[in-house]
């Protein structure tokens, strides 16, 4: 799925995040542009997220939350105003996520009313929801075992589960110490 998403046009490359400790990848990140359709027919850009994630033997030990939060700064930075993703409120809350319909976005598909309690929203810029009811859609770009199932297929049975990527590394300003270095794979 990242191999699709990284060529897909709403692919943000500058939020792709890679995280490092000791020469090692331990977790991932990445945004792509999405749009929330409110109920009056605009269209209000945001960003989604995901997969994001930390090595299983190095859970539990911050560096997700220090992903997270580094990624969400980044993210704020380049102009993103609102983030909205499916997730554990029990994690993400302490991020300041939020279940999406408190703020009024639904989740695409599901009845006005149905709880979505996996569906989370933050918002970057405070107020940015303030007034708006609709709809978020997941982007194409995260179906891509439904809209290339062969090629899907046949790349998961190539891949080498034990093989570490090899990406370019460039340092963002000041990474925090205690992670290790933080980098984004370039095009």
């Amino acid at each position: 799925m990242l191999k699709k998403l990284r060529d897909d046009p709403d692919f943000i490359h500058e939020l792709d995040f890679v995280m490092e400790k000791n020469g090692r990848i331990i977790g991932q990140n990445i945004f792509v542009r999405a749009t929330i359709v409110t109920d009056d027919g605009k269209q209000i850009p945001i960003m989604t997220m995901g997969p994001i994630c930390i090595a299983n033997d190095l859970k539990r030990h911050g560096y997700g939350s220090l992903l997270l939060e580094y990624s969400l700064e980044r993210a704020a930075h380049i102009g993103c105003k609102a983030v909205c993703f499916e997730g554990t409120i029990d994690f993400y809350g302490k991020s300041g996520f939020v279940v999406a319909t408190t703020k009024g976005i639904r989740y695409h598909g599901l009845p006005e009313g149905m709880e979505a309690d996996f569906f989370l929203c933050k918002e970057l810029e405070p107020g940015y929801f303030d007034g708006i009811t609709g709809e978020y859609a997941t982007p194409q770009g995260y179906f891509v075992a439904e809209k290339y199932p062969a090629e899907f297929a046949a790349y998961e049975s190539k891949y080498n589960r034990t093989m570490v990527p090899q990406f370019p590394r460039y340092d963002f300003p000041q990474p925090p110490a205690q992670a290790g270095l933080l980098y984004w794979p370039q095009k």
